[in-house]
């Protein structure tokens, strides 16, 4: 005889349309706007309530996965900024050392004010990214949930300027060949030990230590900067 069927919870709900909206966002099947289904269609899509979708959203957008616009929708990426139009002018401008100096500067200090503020919700939420990264097994998804993880870690620190300077830096960082160069210099042992900083930054972030917060994101983009050298001097012949 088999066994009674589990009756589906209101967190399944919330994890089934999360699921489904994470798997629109990976595949880039939407509109060129960015523009996600609304709530009524993933409800009656679904069959699951609108309250349920409407956390999902809440849950991608704390997340740093999609944003919305009142009266307009919901979007997959980042709600547009300032900062983009900038980035865009001396993208062509500047290289690789530059950016990565650059955020050698910004990151750990975030990283540091991020552990002073940092809610357990804000905890598991970084938990949740970083095992996401490891876990993805293409290059876009490696992007989106790495790029999520070092965007939420930026936004609990709860400093508005600085969040200015990393959204520009970030933006900077989508470029398309960019990111081509940073998946070559990727393999399953930069991801390994990716995953092991990355945890090391949330765990000092978690304990509230400042300085080992601080420390630990200089060693993980340390670590990124110097996988980035040896690849580009094996592409110059140096």
């Amino acid at each position: 005889m088999m066994p009674p069927r589990r009756k589906m919870t209101a967190r399944d709900d919330i994890n089934v349309v999360s699921a489904r909206l994470l798997a629109i966002i990976e595949s880039g099947s939407f509109p060129a706007d960015g523009r996600l289904p609304t709530e009524r269609e993933l409800s009656e899509s679904m069959g699951v309530s609108r309250r349920a979708v409407r956390s999902a959203f809440d849950i991608l957008v704390s997340g740093g996965l999609i944003w919305r616009q009142q009266g307009k929708g919901t979007f997959a990426g980042q709600a547009p900024d300032r900062t983009q139009v900038l980035a865009a002018e001396i993208a062509g401008e500047t290289n690789f050392t530059e950016v990565m100096e650059a955020r050698l500067c910004i990151e750990p200090v975030l990283a540091a004010m991020a552990a002073k503020h940092a809610l357990p919700a804000d905890i598991e939420r970084m938990r949740n990214l970083a095992r996401r990264t490891f876990e993805a097994t293409d290059p876009q998804s490696i992007e989106l949930w790495d790029g999520a993880l070092h965007r939420l870690i930026a936004r609990t620190a709860n400093n508005r300027p600085l969040l200015t300077a990393f959204s520009m830096i970030d933006e900077i960082r989508s470029n398309a060949g960019w990111m081509g160069t940073r998946q070559k210099a990727r393999s399953q042992e930069t991801l390994r030990i990716s995953d092991g900083e990355h945890h090391a930054i949330i765990l000092q972030i978690e304990a509230g230590h400042a300085q080992g917060a601080e420390d630990a994101m200089r060693q993980h983009l340390t670590t990124l900067y110097g996988n980035l050298k040896r690849l580009l001097n094996l592409e110059c012949g140096a």
